[in-house]
């Protein structure tokens, strides 16, 4: 391996806590050596697309400061000591934030396996290994269809429609035969659910809950795909859900920087509707991504499922791609490239 690339860029978090929303200031850079000499099973990869999402606020609050940034990536194998990834594949890689990496390829992360090929994508982006085809689409595929089951003629809610996951949601559960609504911050982001087909959008910093609901869905809600949490969801649950309804809970986005969380009674609702309330976890899910991941590049190859993707051009600017997502900056998924 040759002495200029036998470096990488390794992105960090400084702080002890946030201090309300995620800032750029947060996270430090710093330089790593790697290895010059690949042991067996191991692979030397280039990131050429690096995600940010929600969830790592959440998880890097638990972790406390000066660890590295985790998370997934699409890189390309350089080089490698394993048979299962020969130099030049492309693969999705658990290895952070970071510009390159040494790492043995068999081995299991938290979030499945540590490296896995990319499918053939044909003329599209490989950053789709991120978001529709990544945790993101994976985390809609198993969170709705085995988590909430919708029946055709169903009416399904998704907040945070516009967002990496709901987008997703939304037309997944349009080609189940739902009647599909989404809520989001912004007349530009109602306008790409529109384009991606749902049937009713609306905006809600312009358009309360109540009043959008009782509007197009006035006998109630069969299903609601929770993205943001906070007193939207504790209206549609108090308010809004069909007798036996189901909550899928996915997200809480909107009270990730609450520095004093109160539990709201809306589990009362909950009890007095008889309502099917349950987590939704993808890595439940883990031996079952290939065959999800084929059925979800089939429906994109078909026209079925659309995507929009919000690219922050180049590694410096990592932090700042975070930083948005908590400012409702993104349509669709937040990517990195490299």
């Amino acid at each position: 391996m040759a002495q200029a690339e036998n470096s990488a860029k390794v992105w960090k978090l400084q702080v002890q806590d946030f201090d309300g929303d995620p800032k750029a200031s947060d996270f430090t850079q710093v330089e790593e050596w790697l290895p010059a000499t690949l042991q067996a099973g191991e692979v030397f990869l280039e990131a050429m697309f690096i995600s940010v999402d929600p969830y790592m606020r959440v998880e890097l609050e638990k972790l406390g400061p000066n660890r590295e940034m985790f998370g997934d990536q699409i890189a390309r194998v350089k080089s490698s000591n394993n048979t299962a990834f020969p130099a030049g594949s492309v693969v999705v890689a658990n290895v952070g934030w970071r510009t390159r990496t040494v790492v043995n390829a068999d081995k299991q992360g938290t979030f499945g396996p540590m490296v896995r090929l990319l499918p053939d994508l044909g003329s599209l982006s490989p950053s789709l290994g991120l978001s529709c085809l990544g945790m993101t689409g994976l985390t809609a595929y198993f969170g709705l269809l085995h988590r909430g089951q919708p029946q055709a003629g169903q009416t399904v809610l998704v907040s945070g429609a516009a967002g990496a996951v709901g987008s997703v949601v939304g037309q997944l559960a349009q080609i189940q035969g739902c009647t599909v609504i989404g809520s989001a911050g912004s007349q530009q982001k109602c306008s790409w659910l529109k384009e991606a087909g749902f049937d009713h959008v609306f905006n809600y910093k312009e358009t309360a809950v109540d009043v959008a609901l009782k509007e197009v869905a006035p006998d109630g809600i069969d299903l609601y795909f929770d993205n943001v949490g906070g007193d939207f969801t504790y209206s549609v649950i108090a308010k809004h859900m069909k007798f036996e309804g189901r909550v899928v809970m996915c997200g809480a986005i909107s009270t990730y920087s609450c520095p004093d969380p109160m539990i709201r009674d809306w589990t009362l609702y909950a009890v007095e509707k008889q309502l099917t309330i349950v987590g939704s976890n993808v890595i439940s899910f883990a031996q079952h991504y290939p065959e999800a991941i084929g059925q979800l590049l089939q429906w994109v190859k078909q026209g079925k499922l659309k995507y929009r993707e919000t690219i922050t051009e180049g590694f410096e600017n990592t932090p700042e791609a975070f930083a948005s997502l908590f400012k409702g900056a993104n349509i669709g998924k937040a990517v990195v490239k490299i």
